[in-house]
């Protein structure tokens, strides 16, 4: 069995473990609560760019070091644009062009053909909170919060905010925290179905690898079709919808681990 890789990153890690084929992608730039700065979007570039081709890795884990997972946005990249007298760093038209390429590596994220866990530790505010809401699940310590506290500087939610929340909180609701930016304890957020699960701090990084193991046996192409489909329901009428399912459960059952996963239940 090939040895755990640990890649150092600019403000990141990426360990891979090959026997449980499970990766944590982790922000280490807790002495400023790991904000998203320009090299830790690189980072998740690099990231992506490692973890999407390896077909042994059945689940990524996201998550920060210090007992902060993310501080959203960094406000002192934001200082620097205002300070500018440069169009192309300061106007409508560069903001719009850096929103939509953070979205080219989000999007990959947000669809990555695998489970994605985030252990969300401490406040996830603005971006933060955006970025949470990307993976499948977020597993939370009883000490985290949550907030979309973009309103609190004169900005609206990005990051794919506005189709994540209200799909999972509802729209009065998403409506409410996006408008007030009010933070939301770690039992609301469970509460409301943002969080799946709540721990103890100290026990949250073990809790989200225990999580992941969920899919070790599981069928990599199975899982990427599901959460595929998943994706498209909201938006996809019912018809078409069948006619997906169905495509996709012809391709299904024709992989071998589809045929391994029913011998190993008969044995």
């Amino acid at each position: 069995m090939p040895a755990t890789t640990s890649l150092a990153l600019r403000e990141s890690t990426l360990r891979i473990d090959p026997e449980s084929g499970i990766a944590e992608f982790t922000h280490q730039r807790p002495e400023r609560r790991n904000p998203l700065s320009l090299e830790l979007r690189q980072d998740y570039i690099d990231m992506l760019d490692r973890v999407e081709p390896d077909r042994g890795i059945r689940a990524l884990i996201l998550t920060g070091a210090g007992g902060s997972f993310c501080a959203g946005g960094d406000l002192r990249s934001l200082q620097d644009r205002m300070a500018s007298s440069d169009p192309e760093v300061n106007s409508p038209d560069a903001m719009r062009r850096r929103i939509l390429a953070g979205h080219a590596w989000f999007e990959r994220l947000r669809s990555l053909e695998m489970p994605v866990i985030a252990a969300v530790d401490g406040p996830a505010a603005g971006r933060a909170m955006s970025m949470a809401l990307a993976p499948d699940f977020i597993l939370a310590s009883t000490r985290a919060s949550f907030s979309m506290s973009f309103v609190k500087v004169g900005l609206l939610p990005d990051m794919a905010a506005f189709y994540a929340l209200p799909r999972i909180v509802g729209m009065a609701v998403a409506k409410e925290l996006m408008m007030t930016a009010r933070r939301v304890d770690a039992a609301e957020a469970k509460q409301l179905g943002i969080v799946h699960s709540l721990h103890h701090a100290a026990e949250l990084a073990g809790q989200a690898r225990r999580f992941a193991r969920r899919f070790e046996g599981a069928s990599r192409h199975a899982l990427a079709q599901t959460k595929r489909l998943l994706a498209r329901s909201f938006e996809t009428p019912y018809a078409t919808l069948m006619e997906l399912e169905a495509n996709g459960q012809a391709v299904a059952s024709a992989t071998p681990e589809h045929a391994e996963a029913v011998r190993r239940f008969l044995a």
